[in-house]
Parts: structure tokens; C-alpha cells; sequence
């Protein structure tokens, strides 16, 4: 049996910045949530649909492992990435790092396993693994999943070998500090610049704000989308709401990040920006308990007037990253 020490198995409200968390405490940089969230530039927007898919996808952030890419090269970190197609060598991968007395980062599909209450195919989950034994791995999730969790390893094989959208060949990750790493402080506005300039600039219309504005369009159609409203659109209200599908948690998280660099830097423009991210926030609430209510009673004047403030929302949202953007 290996189990890393001196392991905080503290778990968050998003997956990735759980797993950043714990592997950054290991090494003696203990951030918050919001805090890892903001300077890995983590907030975006999504609408994705296509015939092939059972259900649209909005996603309120960046794509898997760009948050982590862009937090490593903002703070100096040296962060080693592996992926193999071969089973063994992706658990000699991880046995290594573990043996070696340091938490590793995995990239999976949540589906397998063993713990996770909701059986729905995510290919970007990401998880910290701090320990093994002869049939389990201990891992730490998010605090909806239980915190310090454990699956055996044959789920965790499956779970980092499945392929198909958002998925990786079985991705490892490890992060070590430099010796003398920038301070975190004087990354507070780049991350926050950088995150702005791609919300606005976003090359296709279904990305950033102008990704908003189609869901503003489409969501009130989406009573003809499903075929069980009773239970998809109470679903995706969850995933908005919980799991940052969308836009309440990620919002929420932005706009605390927004708060935290306001106590630290005195700029009206960052005030700004705070309080219409937590307007957006809200707004976000408001649209996930709209959908689960149209589901539930399979009246589309909810859905109606959620489009009405999805398109607020896009507003709200390109303002607030208009004046972000000129910090």
C-alpha cells in the first residue's frame, strides 16, 4: 500500500481546481478555489449541440487541462504531462509519481467510477490520486462526490481509458514549484486580461458572449429538443447549478476571484467587473431553476423568459469583460 503524505483531501466545488488544489498544497502553495480559478483564466462559455447528441452541452468554462496549462506558465510551475494508449505503462505513470511521494492529477471519464453518484459520460473529470493498494485507488473529488473518495482500480482503468468526446489517453499530470516562483500577486491582472480578451474574441458565435446569445436563442426550444423533459431539463438545471454546465457555479467562482483581487488591488474597474459578475451569478440561478421548471410542468413560458435572461446575460457578460479587459 502507498499513500502519499501530508495530504490535504480538502474538496471544492470544480473538479479541476480540487485536483490543482491538492497538488499545490503538497508542494507549499495553498490558494483558494476562486483564486486558482481566476488565474488560470478559467471562465468561458459554450453552446454546443449536433444531431448525434442526445442533449445540448453548455459548458461555463475552458476546455479540460487549459485551466491547469494556463495556471502552470502564470505562476513558473513545472507541470509534467503523460499520456499513453498502453494500460500498463499509464499505471506505471502514476505508480511512479505516487511511490515518489508526490500526488498526481488524472484526467477520466467520471462514469466508471465506483463513487460517483450520477452516472452521466464526462470525459473531462478530473481527479487527484494520492494512494494505492493492491485492488482500490484513493483519490480526492469535488465536495458534491464526497471529498476523499475511493474507486478500485479496475474502474480506473476504464474511467482513464475511454475514449470520445473531451476524453485524453489516459493523462497524468504532476506539478513542482521552482525554487523561486513569481509571486502569484503580480498575476492578478494579465489572468484576468487574458481571460477577458478571449471571451470577447471568441472565433466561432457559439463561444463567449455571442455563445450566450445563441442559448438565448435555443433554449426556449428545448421542450421539442428532448424526449423526456420531465427528466433532461431538471438534469441540465443541476449541471448548470452544481457542476458549472452552463454558467451558475463558474460565475460564482469568478466573481469571488473578482472580489479577492479587489481586496488586494484598488481599481474601480476591478469593482466593476466584481458586481456584474455577481449580478451574472444570480441571473445564472434564476435561468437553472426556469429550465428545471419547464421540465417539470412542460409549460415553455419558462423557457421563454429564460432565453429573455440568457440575452441579458450576454450583455451583462461582454460589459463586465469590456471594462476587465482595459485593467
Amino acid at each position: 500500500m502507498t499513500i502519499v503524505e501530508d495530504i490535504e483531501a480538502r474538496g471544492m466545488q470544480h473538479c479541476e481546481t480540487t485536483a490543482l488544489g491538492v497538488l499545490l498544497r503538497h508542494e507549499g502553495l495553498d490558494l483558494s478555489e476562486p483564486m486558482l480559478f481566476g488565474l488560470g483564466s478559467g471562465l468561458s462559455f459554450i453552446y454546443w449541440d449536433s444531431k448525434a447528441m442526445a442533449f445540448p452541452f453548455l459548458g461555463g468554462r475552458v476546455k479540460p487541462f487549459e485551466l491547469t496549462r494556463n495556471l502552470a506558465a502564470r505562476l513558473g510551475l513545472t507541470l509534467r504531462v503523460e499520456e499513453t494508449t498502453s494500460p500498463r505503462k499509464a499505471w506505471e505513470n502514476v505508480a511512479g509519481q505516487l511511490d515518489a511521494g508526490r500526488p498526481v492529477g488524472l484526467q477520466l471519464d467520471c462514469y466508471h467510477l465506483d463513487y460517483f453518484r450520477s452516472k452521466v459520460r464526462f470525459g473531462g473529470h478530473v481527479v487527484a490520486m494520492y494512494g494505492y493498494d493492491e485492488h482500490h485507488a484513493y483519490l480526492v473529488d469535488t465536495e458534491q462526490q464526497g471529498g476523499a473518495v475511493r474507486t478500485s482500480r479496475t474502474s480506473l482503468a476504464m474511467a482513464r481509458a475511454e475514449r470520445g468526446p473531451m476524453t485524453a489517453r489516459n493523462r497524468s499530470f504532476a506539478i513542482s514549484l521552482p525554487a523561486h516562483p513569481p509571486r502569484w500577486q503580480d498575476q492578478l491582472i494579465p489572468a484576468i486580461k487574458a481571460c477577458a480578451d478571449a471571451f470577447l474574441a471568441a472565433p466561432i458565435a457559439n463561444v463567449g458572449h455571442r455563445g450566450i446569445e445563441k442559448a438565448a436563442g435555443q433554449v426556449p426550444r428545448w421542450l421539442l429538443r428532448v424526449e423526456r423533459p420531465e427528466r433532461d431539463l431538471p438534469q441540465a438545471a443541476l449541471l448548470m447549478e452544481k457542476a458549472g454546465t452552463g454558467g451558475a457555479l463558474f460565475r460564482a467562482l469568478y466573481r469571488d476571484f473578482l472580489e479577492e483581487c479587489a481586496g488586494l488591488i484598488d481599481d474601480d474597474g476591478l469593482r466593476a467587473g466584481h458586481r456584474l459578475y455577481g449580478e451574472a451569478a444570480t441571473m445564472w440561478t434564476d435561468v437553472a431553476g426556469l429550465i428545471a421548471e419547464a421540465g417539470q410542468s412542460g409549460d415553455d413560458a419558462h423557457l421563454q423568459q429564460a432565453g429573455v435572461i440568457l440575452h441579458d446575460l450576454s450583455r451583462i457578460e461582454r460589459e463586465a469583460m469590456q471594462v476587465l479587459r482595459q485593467l
